[in-house]
């Protein structure tokens, strides 16, 4: 890694994660059972401002998207996410992301769009705009993704990866899974890469 120049160092750390997430041509589907990860992962639990959480192939460490409150329990406006690692392969222990981690792969970018509304990128994909504002029967705040013209309040999205490299792996799929807005039942979609 020394003897990469930095430029060429940033731009393969950017194509890394960027591939990671979801490549420039996506399309979404319906979820299929097929090629499921052989790996259990844990739900995380016990985390009261919780909004979703991120999993992948080959570990089970979690990235947890959690509301960044201020002291006063209001919404920090300039900040509105936390990102970090619950990282279940070290004893459960809570770790920030690396500079790298946060502005090449998992950071979230938000711009907030008006009624204490936020719209949510992360940086290695913007093309996908998540969505942070209240919901109207539990007035609580939740993210939401729209993906096959299905509104989904977001729990979880997980990362299908099979083999492959540390600088290019192979994605199989991303998944988004969490609540169809329209009948309030659980719905996963998946994104093939």
């Amino acid at each position: 890694m020394k003897s990469i120049k930095p430029s060429a160092r940033l731009f393969l750390f950017t194509w890394f994660f960027s591939s990671l997430f979801f490549s420039a041509t996506v399309f979404a589907q319906s979820v299929e059972t097929g090629n499921p990860s052989p790996i259990k992962f844990p739900t995380p639990k016990g985390i009261s401002n919780q909004l979703f959480y991120l999993q992948r192939d080959p570990n089970t460490n979690t990235i947890i998207c959690e509301l960044n409150l201020d002291s006063d329990g209001d919404i920090n406006k300039k900040d509105p996410i936390k990102v970090y690692w619950i990282r279940y392969e070290n004893d459960g222990e809570k770790e920030d992301l690396s500079y790298i981690q946060r502005k090449f792969a998992y950071g979230i970018q938000a711009k907030a769009i008006g009624n204490d509304q936020y719209e949510l990128r992360f940086v290695s994909h913007k093309k996908l705009p998540l969505y942070l504002m209240k919901s109207a029967e539990d007035k609580k705040y939740h993210v939401y993704v729209t993906v096959n013209n299905k509104k989904i309040q977001l729990d979880r999205i997980f990362l299908r990866i099979e083999g492959g490299s540390f600088w290019i792996p192979n994605v199989k799929y991303v998944e988004l899974k969490g609540l169809n807005t329209a009948n309030k039942s659980q719905i996963i979609e998946r994104i093939k890469v």
